[in-house]
This record gives C-alpha cells, structure tokens and sequence, in this order.
C-alpha cells in the first residue's frame, strides 16, 4: 500500500522540554557543576565573534579561542534532549542571523555590570540555547536516537504528541496516524529511527516527567496518575526498573 501525504499544520518540537526542564544561563568563574553544559562565543581578541559552541555535557573539554565561556544547566543529566546531542554542537555566527544579534547583546550585557544584568544574560542565553537546539534538530542525527526522531519529517509528531500529552493512553494506531502512516510501517520506522519501541518511549518519558514531579514534593500516588499509569502499583514497579530505586517524596 502507498501512502500518500497529508497536509499537517506544524507542531513544536522544543516547548515540551522546555516546560519540563528549567534553563539557567549564567557567567560561572567557579568549576562546573555536575551535569552542567557550556557554551562557548569563539573568535579571536580584538575581533568578531566567528561561532558559538555548546558543548552538553561537563566533562568536556574547553575551547581555547572563546572569548566567552558561561554555564548551562539545563538539567542535562536528566534531559533526553541534552542527552542526545552530539559532544559539540557548533553553529557559525553567521548562518543565524537572530543568534548574530542575541549573541552580541549576551556580550555586551557580560562586560557591563548593569542593573539586571544576571537576569538579562539568564534570559538572552536561553534564546541562544533555543536557536542552537533547532539548529541540532534541523540538521538530524548519523545514528538512531530522540535527535534524529525528531529531525525526522513524520516521526516527529508522533513524539511530539507523546511529549505534550504523557498522560493521554496513547496506543499504536493513535501514534501512527499522528505520524501520517500506517502503523506497520510506524513500528518499523519508529524503532529504526529513535532506537527503541513507541510504547517503550513513552514510557520513559513518563518517568523522566515524575522523577521531577517527585524531586518538588508531589505524592506518588497522584505523579502515577499525572504521567498517565494506571496505578501507583504499577508506576512503582516501572520507577524501579528504570532508576533501580522505589519512588518517594523528598523528606
């Protein structure tokens, strides 16, 4: 059977992470924290700035031509999106016009001491991690994984949907349709892709989600219900499985 292509409207690929995780971009001089990224402004003294570089994960190594460098935390140890991407992501200044201007205000903000100026950096460098995001998802991924599912040009809807709406009791067929295709070809393509089944998935993205309902003080009971298991019983034994430990409320 050939299947022909229906037009969809677009669909978000980054608010979900962004409303599941909190971004803070700071000028650190102190040694990095566990699980925090950075984000390099590159180029030489006294010149243009030539790329930004993020580089996801802490234990990398910096890069000698920054002019700038500042902390991310963007939960990365957590994160599948962080997790996903490749050691260095690094993006031309001049291959985004808007990360051009973001970047040269995130600058001048660092080299004044002005009032607001912690907030002003926190909120320009998330704009930048956002354009930098959407430049990794444009370009896709080599191997199987979340990045290239959602560089994928059908797939991505059916983990966007997953992603807006964890409680929802989604099945095969209804991730196939969101996805444009039959749900054969869906199952297939899906593991070929992501590296993993739908369902398997969907369900660590549950956990991730009530791990941090969890971490804020919610009960487990209602966290089972809010990520979409039918019971606590059965969310427990899912935790358990995942993270090796049971589910409980921080004392």
């Amino acid at each position: 059977m050939i299947e022909s292509p229906k037009p969809f409207r677009k669909v978000d690929r980054l608010t979900a992470f962004f409303d599941a995780f909190e971004l803070e971009v700071s000028l650190d001089p102190t040694p990095m924290r566990y699980g925090r990224a950075r984000l390099f402004v590159i180029g030489e003294a006294g010149g243009p700035v030539e790329a930004i570089v993020l580089q996801p994960r802490s234990d990398s190594v910096p890069e000698p031509s920054a002019l700038m460098t500042a902390a991310v935390d963007f939960e990365g140890a957590h994160n599948p999106l962080m997790n996903a991407l490749p050691d260095q992501v690094l993006i031309g200044i001049n291959d985004i016009p808007a990360l051009r201007d973001i970047t040269a205000a995130f600058m001048a903000e660092a080299l004044e001491s002005r009032c607001g100026r912690s907030a002003a950096l926190n909120r320009l460098g998330e704009v930048i991690v956002l354009l930098i995001l959407r430049s990794a998802i444009d370009r896709g991924a080599t191997g199987p994984g979340l990045l290239a599912g959602l560089s994928h040009p059908s797939l991505h809807r059916a983990l966007v949907a997953m992603h807006d709406a964890p409680a929802r009791a989604w099945n095969s067929d209804d991730l196939a349709a969101a996805a444009g295709m039959s749900r054969s070809h869906f199952m297939a393509l899906f593991r070929n892709v992501v590296g993993t089944t739908p369902q398997a998935y969907l369900t660590g993205w549950r956990l991730i989600l009530a791990r941090r309902k969890l971490a804020k003080g919610a009960k487990v009971k209602a966290v089972a219900r809010q990520v979409g298991f039918g019971s606590a019983a059965a969310f427990s034994r899912a935790f358990f499985r995942k993270f090796g430990d049971w589910p409980s409320v921080p004392s």
